[in-house]
């Protein structure tokens, strides 16, 4: 049996997984991230829990192969470099050369959404397909393309930004500096965002009645739970949401036609309420509506584990 450590570099937290042949996760070691600090102390825990993580597992260094790492922000996967990440203020920082100072193994780095996609790619939602597209629903909207079992990471490492094209001109403001950015829209921060702008426009609302009763915070569910009781404010803010994800989902069909593109975040917990209309609106607008074969969406299975077995089989997709 083989064994692999892959690493999930966060903005709150680092955690490592000893990883085994057949994708199953033997053990978990993390800690918080603690930004903003130098990025030899992260390299550090991070190596002590990759450390903690073989330990555990009644393992030793050597029976690892090699150490995958998920991070935010632009990864060269050639040079093991974090070009550059906003969430952790680093730039141009080797770390595949900072974690070799503790463990003497080969180290590949990669951007936490393309790491993310590869998990499902190789061992959930979208297991044995050739081509696959992946995109996450959280504080933004990450996205990930694997093209015939590699990650396409684009010339400059910096592609597959998904959630940062943009589906309504002169739209709301979004983080990248551009207006109307699926990310915008389609991110649990966008929906959080039109939930609170339709409660301040509906002031009878069920959805103030939710808030009061989850101590004043509204979130991503926040609509979808009032709609389920019959507010018609709710509803509106729902079928906008999934419109708007349709639209983001239906142009990037439009441009790759993956065999599966599957959907991961909290807001996918939402179930059917979510996928079914969304599924309908893509069937509807895409452009080969009319074949006897389209992309098959689904929703992502392996939930924050992703990035860590994708990670973990790095060296795999490198070769």
């Amino acid at each position: 049996m083989k064994y692999y450590i892959g690493i999930d570099l966060g903005g709150t937290n680092i955690v490592a997984a000893v990883v085994d042949e057949k994708y199953n996760i033997l053990t978990k070691a993390s800690t918080k991230t603690n930004r903003p600090r130098p990025a030899e102390a992260i390299a550090d825990d991070m190596a002590a829990m990759a450390i903690k993580a073989v330990k555990d597992a009644g393992l030793t260094m050597d029976d690892i192969e090699w150490v995958g790492v998920g991070t935010p922000g632009i990864a060269n996967s050639e040079t093991g470099i974090i070009e550059f990440s906003n969430n952790l203020g680093f730039e141009n920082t080797p770390m595949a050369d900072l974690i070799r100072k503790h463990i003497d193994k080969p180290i590949y780095i990669e951007n936490d959404a393309n790491a993310a996609a590869y998990g499902e790619y190789v061992a959930g939602a979208a297991k044995g397909a050739k081509n696959a597209v992946c995109i996450t629903l959280g504080t933004g909207v990450g996205g990930g393309i694997i093209i015939d079992g590699k990650i396409y990471a684009g010339s400059n490492f910096g592609g597959a930004e998904i959630g940062h094209t943009v589906i309504g001109l002169d739209g709301p403001q979004c983080s990248c500096g551009r207006k109307g950015c699926f990310e915008v829209y389609s991110s649990a921060t966008g929906l959080i965002r039109m939930t609170k702008e339709k409660m301040d426009a509906v002031p009878d609302s069920i959805m103030h009645k939710i808030t009061e009763e989850r101590s004043g915070k509204v979130s991503a569910r926040t609509a979808f739970d009032a709609m389920r009781q019959g507010d018609a404010a709710a509803k509106e803010v729902v079928d906008f949401y999934i419109k708007a994800l349709a639209a983001g989902i239906t142009n990037t069909i439009n441009i790759f036609q993956p065999d599966v593109l599957c959907v991961g975040g909290g807001v996918c917990n939402e179930g059917d309420a979510l996928l079914l209309p969304m599924k309908a609106l893509v069937e509807q607008e895409v452009y080969t509506r009319n074949s006897p074969k389209n992309t098959k969406i689904v929703i992502a299975e392996l939930g924050n584990d992703a990035g860590l077995i994708g990670a973990a089989f790095l060296g795999a997709a490198s070769k």
